[in-house]
Formats: structure tokens, C-alpha cells, sequence
């Protein structure tokens, strides 16, 4: 899918969500499946694949998402894996995650931890990376066993990693 696609459909789900009045609910429920999406090929794979008959695809969706997301979130999933767009919907959250953080005027931060941040984690953090960056930062937990311990942030195209196995990495190439 084209750049331009993922930025119209991200744009269509932006609107959608924004006149609904639950942007702040999808945009977190499309991070959360894109997410989920990104971790499990065998869904992505299911969901992108055209031999499987649409009403099929949107039935797994109805699956997944139905009495977990709210309706306008099914709606869109629905919609990107009915129109053929399944593969790219985790571009698509991307990209619909970083257009809503602008329109606050923030840019988004992806944080990688091997366990859930409590709120005053976050707000803690989200005010260090503030502080350090100088950009106002909307913070994004993905929960990440393999970071073992600290944080992974990537807010565009750098990366901090203060995580326990960046550390232990350094350490091993110090004693090689």
C-alpha cells in the first residue's frame, strides 16, 4: 500500500473517530490491535489474505474486537480488512497515532517495557522525555518481555534504550 493510502485511510479514521467524539478511545484501541497485529503473524496473515472470503476476515475481526473495542473501532478494522487492507493496518494505527498526537500539537513516544507503567510512571516519564527532547510526547506503552527490565523509547527516529539488555550488551562487548 502506497504512503499516500496509509495516510488517507489514517486521515478517514482520524475523522471518523473525531466526529464519533471518541478519538482518544479508538486511537488507543488501534494501537493496542495494531499491536496485537504486529505480534501474531498467523492474524495478520489471516486478515490480509485474499483467498479467505471477506465476511470470513470480518468475522474474525467481529471476533476479536467484538465487546472489547467500541463500536467505531470494529468499524474501521472492519472496513480496512473488508476493502483488502489488512496487512497494512498496523502502518495505518501508526499513522493514525502520529496525525491525533499532532493535532495536540505532541509527538508520539513508544515506549517498549517488559511490564505495564503505572499512570504516575508515565506521567513521570512523559515529563522526562519532555524535559529532554524539548517536544511535548504522548506516551505509548508496548509491553515487551524481551526488554527484560528498564525502557526502550523511540519517539520518530531516535531510539534511547535504557533497557537491561542494552546494558548487558555493552558490558559483554566491554569484556570481549
Amino acid at each position: 500500500m502506497s504512503s499516500d493510502l496509509i495516510q488517507s485511510y489514517a486521515g478517514a479514521f482520524h475523522a471518523v473517530a473525531a466526529a464519533e467524539g471518541m478519538l482518544v478511545v479508538v486511537e488507543e484501541e488501534l494501537f493496542r490491535f495494531g499491536q496485537a497485529l504486529e505480534a501474531n503473524d498467523a492474524l495478520l496473515s489471516v486478515l490480509s489474505d485474499p483467498s479467505v472470503p471477506v465476511a470470513r476476515r470480518q468475522q474474525v475481526v467481529e471476533d476479536l474486537l467484538g465487546g472489547q473495542a467500541s463500536p467505531a473501532t470494529l468499524g474501521l478494522v472492519s472496513l480496512a480488512v473488508g476493502a483488502g487492507h489488512g496487512a497494512e493496518l498496523p502502518e495505518i494505527v501508526r499513522a493514525l497515532v502520529e496525525r491525533s498526537a499532532a493535532s495536540r500539537n505532541h509527538a508520539v513516544a513508544e515506549v517498549r517495557s517488559a511490564v505495564a507503567l503505572t499512570a504516575d510512571q508515565t506521567t513521570r516519564l512523559a515529563a522526562a522525555i519532555t524535559a529532554a527532547t524539548g517536544k511535548a510526547v504522548e506516551i505509548k506503552v508496548v509491553i515487551d518481555p524481551s526488554v527484560l527490565g528498564g525502557l526502550v523509547t523511540q519517539i520518530g527516529d531516535t531510539v534511547i534504550d535504557g533497557s537491561v539488555r542494552h546494558r548487558l550488551n555493552q558490558v559483554r562487548e566491554a569484556i570481549a
